[in-house]
């Protein structure tokens, strides 16, 4: 038996298949949507419509802007000689965080994992390599402590070593499985700190 109506089931539906949206948070999203002025509910969904419109991959280092060059890759105070490689934008907000980290960043959008078949060509790899042409001195490998993670840190060590660019690994103080958005800033710091050579 259906409990509410099509249009409420409806809105429930979508809003519970949002990462992190079980069906009690679906439902009492759907209230407060229902609920809210009209005003405001035209301007959140004009707001959503213009982030998918505008929103595109940095041509640098790939993460989400709404510019062609984010505001990290086009900061001349930012050290471009280092980068540090994230799998995702999330995982660069993180960092971002500690307020410490004075380089770029590459985002891969994703991890090799044979198991879901993704391989090296399903990430930005070979954007990160052409990057390297440029005058880099190292590249930090930042990737979750994870199989998936370690598998894609292990895949660019291999790649970046015979280039002669410093590569290094971000020591654990990172739990392993853990993934670097839940993590606190102290502890990214201490893992950032603490990286080594691969």
């Amino acid at each position: 038996m259906e409990l509410y109506s099509g249009h409420i089931n409806k809105l429930i539906d979508e809003l519970a298949g949002l990462p992190g949206i079980g069906a009690k948070s679906a439902q009492r999203l759907a209230f407060h949507l229902i609920n809210m002025p009209k005003e405001k509910v035209n301007r959140l969904a004009k707001t959503i419509m213009d982030a998918k419109e505008n929103v595109r991959y940095c041509s640098e280092c790939y993460t989400l802007t709404d510019k062609e060059v984010c505001p990290i890759c086009s900061n001349d105070k930012r050290n471009h000689g280092t980068i540090m490689v994230v799998e995702n934008s999330r995982d660069l907000a993180a960092y971002e965080k500690t307020g410490k980290y004075e380089g770029v960043y590459h985002v891969l959008h994703g991890a090799i994992s044979p198991m879901l078949g993704i391989g090296p060509g399903d990430i930005k790899l070979k954007e990160l390599i052409k990057r390297l042409e440029g005058d880099v001195e190292e590249v930090i490998i930042a990737t979750n402590s994870s199989l998936e993670g370690e598998t894609t840190a292990m895949y660019i060590g291999k790649l970046i070593k015979p280039t002669g660019i410093r590569v290094t690994r971000i020591a654990s103080g990172v739990p392993v499985g853990g993934d670097l958005e839940y993590i606190d800033e102290v502890t990214l710091l201490r893992a950032l700190e603490g990286r080594t050579e691969l």
